[in-house]
C-alpha cells in the first residue's frame, strides 16, 4: 500500500537518526530515574540509599528512627517527587505544543492566559471562601486556567484574524494582562489571599498530597493522549495552513484539540504547583536541538526533559539554603532567564 500524505511529508529522518532518538529517549528515562532516587534522598535530612529503600518498602517498626525515616520518605518526598515528574512532563509537552500551534518560538504555556487564569481563580477562592487547603483551591486554579484558555481561544476564533497564530498570541496577552491586574487588586484587598498568592505564585512541588496529585494526573493523562494523537497533523500545520489544508488536515479541529490538550496539561500542572515560568520554553528548545522539527519525537523529548529539569531544580532548591528551601519555580526562573538570554544572543529563535 502507498504512503499517506502525512507519512510522505512528515519529517522521518534516516534509520540511524531514528536509532539515535530512541537511544536518547532511553537515556532520558535513565537520567530521570536517577534524579528521582536523588530526590528521595536529598533534603533537610539526608538519607542513605538503604534508608530510602527502608522508607519505601520496609514494614512498619517500633524503632523511632526508622519510623521517622518512613514518614519523611512516604509522606514528604515521594509526593513531591511524583508531582515534579508529572508537572514537569505536562509543562514540557505543553511548551512544545504551544510553540508548534502558534508557530512562535518564544511561546510558553502562559501565552494562553492559563497561568493568569489559575492565579486569579485561586486568589478569588481564598478571598471569597477563606480556603487554606491546597486540595480546596487547586480545583479553582484548574477551573480558572481552563476558562481562561477557552476565552482566549474563543476570542482568537472570531473576527477577521480568526485562526491566525498571531491573533491567538494577542488574545492571550490581553487576557493575561487583564487577569493579572484583577488578581493584584483582589490580593491587595485581602491579607489571606495575598499571603497565599505569595507562596503559590512562587511555584512549588512541596506540601501537596496525593489527594491533589492523583486527580491532577488524570487530567494530564487525558491531555497527553490528545496531544500525541495530533502530532502528525501538527507537523503538517508547521508547513503552513495552505499546505496542511491541501493535504486534508482539518485545521480548525486540529487547533481546537491542540488547545484543549495544552489547557489540560498546563492548567492541571499550574493548579497543583502554581505557575512555573520558562520551563516549557527551555525544554522545547533543547528538545528541538536534539530531535529536529519532527513533533513526533520533539514532544516526548520535551516531556522527559521537563520532568528532569523540574526535579533537578527542586533538589537544588533544597540544597542551596539548607535547612530551608527555595521553591522549584524560583530556581527554574533563575535558570530560565539566562537560558532565554542565551537563545537570543545565539540567534536561535530565527531557526526555531
Amino acid at each position: 500500500m502507498g504512503m499517506t500524505a502525512v507519512e510522505r511529508l512528515a519529517p522521518r529522518g534516516s534509520t540511524q537518526a531514528r536509532s539515535r532518538r530512541v537511544v536518547g529517549l532511553g537515556a532520558l528515562v535513565a537520567v530521570l530515574t536517577i534524579v528521582a532516587v536523588a530526590s528521595l534522598a536529598v533534603g533537610a535530612r539526608a538519607l542513605t540509599p538503604g534508608e530510602v529503600w527502608h522508607g519505601l518498602f520496609a514494614a512498619p517498626e517500633s524503632d523511632q528512627r526508622l519510623t521517622e525515616i518512613r514518614l519523611i520518605v512516604q509522606t514528604v518526598r515521594v509526593p513531591r517527587t511524583v508531582l515534579a515528574i508529572v508537572a514537569g512532563i505536562a509543562l514540557g509537552v505543553g511548551g512544545a505544543l504551544i510553540q508548534g500551534y502558534t508557530r512562535n518560538p518564544i511561546a510558553d504555556t502562559g501565552l494562553l492566559g492559563v497561568n493568569a487564569g489559575a492565579s486569579f481563580a485561586v486568589v478569588s477562592a481564598i478571598a471569597l471562601f477563606g480556603f487554606t487547603n491546597p486540595f480546596q483551591y487547586a480545583w479553582f486554579g484548574f477551573l480558572g486556567a481552563a476558562v481562561a484558555g477557552v476565552v482566549v481561544f474563543g476570542l482568537a476564533s472570531i473576527g477577521r484574524g480568526a485562526g491566525n497564530p498571531l491573533t491567538l498570541a494577542l488574545a492571550g496577552q490581553g487576557i493575561t494582562v487583564f487577569l493579572a491586574a484583577m488578581t493584584t487588586a483582589i490580593a491587595l484587598s485581602d491579607q489571606a489571599a495575598l499571603n497565599a498568592l505569595r507562596f503559590w505564585n512562587a511555584g512549588s512541588v512541596a506540601g501537596v498530597g496525593f489527594d491533589v496529585i492523583w486527580p491532577v494526573t488524570a487530567f494530564i493523562v487525558v491531555g497527553l493522549v490528545l496531544a500525541l494523537s495530533m502530532l502528525p497533523s501538527l507537523n503538517l500545520l508547521n508547513l503552513g495552513d495552505d499546505v496542511a489544508r491541501g493535504l486534508g488536515v482539518n485545521i480548525a479541529m486540529s487547533r481546537t484539540v491542540g488547545i484543549v490538550a495544552i489547557t489540560l496539561l498546563a492548567g492541571a500542572a499550574t493548579a497543583a504547583c502554581g505557575p512555573i515560568s520558562f520551563l516549557g520554553l527551555m525544554v522545547a528548545h533543547v528538545a528541538r536541538s536534539l530531535t529536529g522539527p519532527d513533533y513526533r519525537w520533539l514532544v516526548p523529548y520535551a516531556g522527559l526533559l521537563g520532568a528532569v529539569v523540574l526535579l533537578v531544580c527542586d533538589i537544588v532548591g533544597r540544597l542551596v539554603v539548607r535547612p530551608g528551601e527555595l521553591d522549584a519555580g524560583v530556581v527554574v526562573a533563575l535558570l530560565g532567564a539566562p537560558f532565554f538570554a542565551a537563545l537570543v544572543w545565539l540567534g536561535k529563535f530565527k531557526n526555531a
